[in-house]
Order: structure tokens, then C-alpha cells, then sequence
């Protein structure tokens, strides 16, 4: 009984595939939020685009659970695709929530440190991009995959600097001018940016550990 419910499981599905089309959303969606913050055009078409690609990432991390169940042989543990996949989910729902913010609190004007931060997501999350091909040769990718992850970790903590840069010259200013509402505002912002940093940082942790399992 047990071989033929094997014989009606598929033998694999395309993991690797799914893995690097929710990374393209993800790229296409930072770089939507770096012209966000740069007021290059229509800020509406920005938050629209995000939310688009966030739609896409929704429909593959469903396609990658779905297979998961229904897959007799995973590249991988079928706790580190879901893993990997959730990390990765985590980082566009991050970028959504960021333009949520702007688009509620009708920002136009942003600071150099927020267009910094989002310059920073924009390499980080290319980076990653670059790294999950080399998950189909894991094994001779090993190097390559670590050497990506620890430049993305520092990327991570360049945020973090540059977030408590900003949050500092936005205390300074809005405390001498008053302005204790664009203080908070301000300070969402900031926060929505950071997070997205922790969670690209989550992504090149899962890479790492597939590493350190495989590699």
C-alpha cells in the first residue's frame, strides 16, 4: 500500500525554480521601494507595484507548500523549503508593510538615510537573488553561497547604523521644530525600513544553514 501512494507522489518538484521567481519578485519590489523613497515618479504606482509583486510571492510560497506535501523527494529537509521559503516571504510582506506606511501617512519627502536603507535593501536583496541558483549545486556552491550570505549579514548591519543615524537627526530636528506628529511618522518609517533588513538577514541565515547541512 505504502509503494503505490509512493508511485502516485511526484518524485520532485521544481523547488529550486520557485525559489528564484519569489526572489525576482523580491528584487522587483525593492527597487520599487528605493524609487518610492526617491519620489521618482507617481509615488501610487510604487506602492501599487510592491503590492503586486507581494501577490505573486503569496501565489508561489502556496505553490512550494503545496508541493512540498505532495513530493516524495525534496532537494532538501521539507523544514528548511519551508524555512527558506518563509524568510523569504517575510522580506517582500516587510517591504509591503513599509509602503503601506508611506502610502497611510501620505509621505512625500524622505530622508537621505530612508533612501539609503532602501538603497541597501535593493543590493541585499539582489544578493540573495544571486545566491539561490547556486542552491542547485550546493555542494560545489558552498564558498560561493557562504561568502554571499556574510556579505549580506553586512549589509544588515549597515542598516542598522544608518537607522539609528536617522532616528537620531529626526529627534534633533523635529524636537527643535516641534513637529512631534512628523517625529513619529518619521520613526514608523525607519522602523518598517529596518525590518526588512532583519528578515533579508533571516534569508542568508536559512542559505547558511543549507550550507552547513549540505555543503
Amino acid at each position: 500500500m505504502f509503494g503505490w501512494f509512493q508511485r502516485l507522489l511526484p518524485k520532485s518538484g521544481d523547488f529550486f525554480g520557485m525559489f528564484e521567481r519569489h526572489a525576482a519578485a523580491c528584487v522587483d519590489a525593492a527597487e520599487a521601494l528605493a524609487n518610492l523613497t526617491r519620489a521618482k515618479g507617481d509615488s501610487a504606482q510604487w506602492v501599487a507595484r510592491i503590492r503586486e509583486r507581494e501577490h505573486d510571492a503569496d501565489e508561489i510560497i502556496r505553490e512550494v507548500l503545496f508541493t512540498v506535501r505532495r513530493t516524495f523527494l525534496t532537494p532538501f529537509d521539507r523544514g528548511a523549503i519551508t524555512s527558506l521559503i518563509g524568510a523569504m516571504d517575510d522580506t517582500i510582506d516587510e517591504m509591503q508593510a513599509a509602503a503601506s506606511a508611506i502610502e497611510l501617512y501620505e509621505v512625500v519627502g524622505f530622508d537621505a538615510e530612508m533612501q539609503a536603507m532602501a538603497d541597501k535593501i535593493v543590493a541585499a536583496v539582489g544578493l540573495i537573488a544571486e545566491a539561490l541558483p547556486l542552491l542547485r549545486d550546493i555542494e560545489r556552491n558552498g564558498a560561493v553561497l557562504h561568502a554571499l550570505t556574510e556579505r549580506i549579514v553586512k549589509l544588515e548591519g549597515e542598516v542598522d547604523l544608518i537607522h539609528q543615524a536617522g532616528l537620531k537627526a529626526n529627534f534633533l530636528r523635529h524636537r527643535a521644530d516641534g513637529d512631534h506628529v512628523g517625529f513619529i511618522v518619521s520613526r514608523e518609517i525607519f522602523k518598517h525600513l529596518e525590518k526588512i533588513a532583519d528578515a533579508f538577514e533571516d534569508v542568508a541565515n536559512e542559505i547558511d544553514g543549507l550550507v552547513i547541512d549540505h555543503a
